[in-house]
């Protein structure tokens, strides 16, 4: 599902050489739930009994019913949710009572609430989770936690030496990042809060443990309904994504039955896709992230090429003699000493990108157009090519970093793809090729894209010719005309 808040990862830069009230579940009777004949007609026999005593548990809850379309079953992912009779685009396949949603309104209403309080939203979710995981048959949410995995195929779980397929790419760097920063929060709410509080925590918690929650948060929250940036359904989090569904309005906040005489918000899920009973019901995760993001939050990629992505990062150095008038300019225009720009693979390069590049260039005779009295129309000169020496010095430098970021990679593209073509390789090790000759493409393409526009700097147009022409001193030859006295 959607991913936690972004986390700042490192990429390859550029430098000029210039100078809820307490959402209450169900009291649990202390029984074993009987999932044999009431099952046997509703719900695939080989499914393992924590998910047959999960579905028994949504249907004493009132969650699901005879009415809903959707029931767990065996899928090509491993668990998903199937259609049991046809459905129709945009029908509703499920719903799920806010009582039911872990979020931080939840642990806010729970026994850990006062002493979350002033945590992260996403921390105090992941203790919240793993308390009721180590509560065991005493934790009310019992049968979801059962059906929960073990892990995923994120590279936050790969050993060294899975890492190594990744060597070179900006995966890697962002795995490690974000491995260092989640441990990095883990020993400090262990001092702050874990330890402290053994009455509220009276069992071991380790570094895996909370990398676990975090890995449950990462691959399964929602955070597309209105209010709720970090949520995760129980039920609802059962479905897979599809690279065949192009939208992502299918989840909503709603008003709707929350029981046998109330009512309440329910989380509603919409089928996006029409399909006939037996099919699995899918979604779309997140349309804009790239390969490397699907691998890093979910443990798969796609294999389509559209995902291929790598992000340049280009800064305004502070060692640049004129360092505060560009970071001014580019503050004026929605940007930043830093500035991020995510090149996707056969699409045209990010808008504002050739700006960026220009201002970071600019110096030498070029440098006037820095004046205080170019501030209001610089952006605008910014459009188009200010002069060769600018426009030669971005090629160049582009093309130094693609240079330097692909002698990283230890393997060629031409290595990748034969590897992908022998097959039999673990899942793991398939992401890995996947995205790191997804990155190598996209690379290639960015420094073809200024090879080409090298080939082109002496028919190219810059700011003096245009200025001459604006006041009429070209002539239609391009050559320049002089006035002399009569």
């Amino acid at each position: 599902m959607a991913s936690l808040s972004s986390i700042t990862n490192s990429q390859t830069r550029c430098h000029f050489p210039l100078s809820k009230t307490r959402p209450t579940f169900h009291q649990l009777k202390k029984r074993s739930l009987s999932v044999n004949a009431l099952l046997s007609k509703e719900i695939d026999q080989n499914i393992p009994q924590t998910v047959q005593r999960f579905w028994q548990w949504l249907k004493e809850e009132g969650v699901v019913s005879a009415k809903t379309p959707v029931k767990p079953g065996f899928v090509p992912e491993g668990l998903g949710l199937v259609a049991t009779r046809d459905i129709s685009r945009n029908d509703v396949v499920l719903e799920v009572p806010k009582r039911f949603w872990i979020n931080p309104d939840a642990v806010a209403a729970s026994e850990i609430g006062s002493i979350c309080s002033g945590l992260k939203p996403w921390i105090s979710v992941a203790l919240f989770l793993l308390r009721e995981k180590f509560k065991g048959d005493e934790s009310k949410l019992k049968y979801y936690i059962d059906v929960l995995p073990e892990g995923t195929n994120s590279t936050i779980y790969w050993s060294e030496e899975e890492l190594l397929e990744i060597q070179g790419t900006q995966l890697l760097s962002t795995t490690l990042g974000v491995k260092e920063y989640v441990q990095s929060e883990f020993l400090k709410v262990q001092e702050e809060i874990i330890l402290p509080n053994k009455k509220l925590f009276p069992f071991t918690i380790t570094s895996d443990d909370f990398f676990w929650a975090f890995g449950m948060l990462r691959s399964r929250a929602f955070s597309r309904l209105r209010n709720q940036n970090l949520v995760v359904i129980p039920f609802a989090d059962l479905i897979n994504h599809s690279a065949k569904v192009t939208t992502e309005d299918h989840a909503q906040e709603a008003r709707g039955a929350a029981g046998l005489f109330s009512w309440d918000y329910v989380f509603q899920l919409r089928s996006p896709l029409s399909l006939k009973a037996g099919e699995q019901v899918f979604i779309q995760y997140d349309l804009k992230k790239s390969n490397a993001d699907m691998a890093l939050d979910y443990g798969f990629i796609e294999p389509n090429s559209d995902r291929d992505a790598f992000t340049l990062t280009l800064e305004i150095s502070e060692s640049d003699e004129f360092y505060a008038d560009k970071l001014d300019i580019a503050e004026s225009n929605g940007f930043g000493e830093t500035a991020y720009f995510d090149i996707k693979y056969g699409q045209s390069l990010p808008t504002g990108m050739l700006l960026y590049l220009r201002l970071l260039a600019l110096g030498g005779q070029d440098a006037f157009l820095l004046e205080s009295i170019f501030r209001n129309k610089i952006w605008g000169f910014l459009e188009l090519p200010i002069s060769r020496a600018n426009e030669e010095l971005i090629c160049r430098v582009i093309r130094k970093a693609c240079e330097s970021a692909l002698s990283g990679y230890h393997t060629t593209i031409e290595e990748d793809e034969k590897l992908k073509e022998e097959g039999n390789m673990s899942a793991r090790l398939e992401m890995a090729i996947g995205v790191r000759r997804g990155e190598k493409r996209v690379l290639q393409q960015i420094d073809e894209i200024f090879k080409e526009r090298e080939t082109e700097l002496d028919f190219l147009e810059y700011y003096q010719e245009r200025r001459l022409k604006d006041l009429g001193l070209v002539g239609e030859q391009g050559d320049i005309i002089f006035w002399e006295p009569k």
